[in-house]
């Protein structure tokens, strides 16, 4: 019972009667959902570690040389500031590179060592300057965040730590969650008040067997799973190997209740077949179909968590949709237009020893106009390409 012979826990029109009810499609769409919720899960726990490992190799090292060559750059705009070759409007633009430049690196990579050459070109001190944007790029986040996930996050917002903005997350989703059942028990309590008719004793009664003979039912399939299955009780030394591995998956299962996951192993198994699973009554199908939904929500909520730190790294919005393939595929690009990056400015380096050279490529270079922080695309969207070229 390998993962290629693993059987997707479905409902299908029988002959008589070839059309599924709304429970039965319902149930159908949930198992499609939490399947391929389940793949995507997978698909980040492998991706992640491979992403940070390329990231702190390749990556890192040519971003560190990319960075040691822009401060060559900035350090020969500063020696050509003062020469009597550049006049107002050339000093102008030497000014905007050095201070674009350097604070980039500050704000990026935690080059403060490059402070004093900021402050020296640029009319606010850099410290101020990032209290402002702070201020601005958290209400930004916090409203995008507030709006995506339905939550209220009081406070401001630390963008230092994407972990900390997790874990602010899943805290007040948890919050969210409990409030919505407290308020759903409090309702349910009014109700209960109320002077109850026959027929509203006789739903509440069935609705609570129904809870308990779900909750029977999961025990039921995991006692016949590992009754069938337990490695124990087998002779054969690879039946018992292969037993262990199929009973490894059973108690993850059952541990997280995953209802769907038994239902699958038991098909595999052969314990239920098809037919079994076409006749689940209806009102069962229903309640089923609650513990499903709770289920794929809780999927999604782990995928995010995992997901939801590399966005921010990326400068990416949470509502913006990110797969593990395409997140390889960004890197991959990153590092090449790095690469590309890095023998371009040393040309630059190069030719801007003539000053002369130097200036000719200021006089065609023009100091963006818009207004800082008009635009928050540029918080979320960052290339690592200097913004002179030669």
């Amino acid at each position: 019972m390998t993962s290629s012979n693993r059987k997707i826990a479905k409902i299908t029109p029988v002959a008589d009667n070839k059309t599924l009810s709304k429970a039965q499609k319902q149930f159908n769409a949930l198992t499609k959902k939490i399947d391929a919720a389940k793949k995507s899960l997978r698909e980040w726990q492998e991706t992640i570690p491979n992403y940070y490992h390329k990231v702190s190799g390749e990556y890192e090292e040519l971003t560190q040389l990319y960075n040691s060559e822009r401060i060559k750059l900035v350090q020969l705009f500063d020696g050509a500031y003062e020469n009597k070759l550049f006049k107002k409007t050339d000093k102008a633009k030497i000014q905007h590179l050095i201070t674009e430049i350097t604070e980039e690196l500050m704000v990026e990579q935690g080059m403060t060592e490059l402070k004093d050459l900021y402050n020296k070109y640029s009319e606010i001190d850099f410290d101020t300057l990032q209290q402002q944007d702070n201020a601005i790029a958290g209400d930004f986040i916090k409203a995008m965040v507030e709006q995506t996930y339905g939550v209220e996050i009081e406070g401001e917002l630390d963008l230092s730590s994407p972990e900390q903005m997790v874990n602010l997350l899943h805290e007040k989703l948890q919050d969210q969650k409990a409030r919505e059942e407290e308020q759903q028990r409090q309702a349910e309590e009014r109700r209960s008040k109320r002077k109850k008719s026959a027929k509203q004793l006789a739903q509440e009664a069935k609705k609570q067997q129904e809870e308990q003979s779900i909750s029977q039912s999961i025990r039921e399939v995991y006692r016949k799973l590992t009754s069938a299955l337990h490695p124990d009780r087998e002779q054969d030394p690879v039946e018992r190997e292969r037993k262990t591995g199929i009973m490894q998956r059973v108690n993850a299962a059952y541990g997280k209740k995953d209802l769907l996951s038994l239902l699958e192993l038991q098909l595999e198994a052969e314990q239920i077949d098809q037919t079994h699973m076409n006749n689940i009554a209806e009102d069962r199908l229903k309640y089923i179909n609650k513990i499903l939904k709770e289920q794929l929500d809780e999927l999604q909520l782990e995928i995010d968590q995992l997901v939801f730190p590399i966005k921010l790294q990326l400068n990416m919005p949470p509502y913006l949709l990110l797969s593990p393939k395409r997140l390889l595929q960004e890197l991959e690009l990153d590092i090449e237009e790095i690469r590309r990056a890095v023998s371009q400015i040393r040309e630059e380096l190069a030719a801007y020893q003539d000053l002369t050279i130097l200036k000719a490529s200021l006089k065609g270079y023009k100091i963006p106009k818009r207004p800082r922080g008009e635009d928050f695309d540029d918080l979320f969207f960052d290339e690592s390409t200097p913004p002179f070229r030669f």
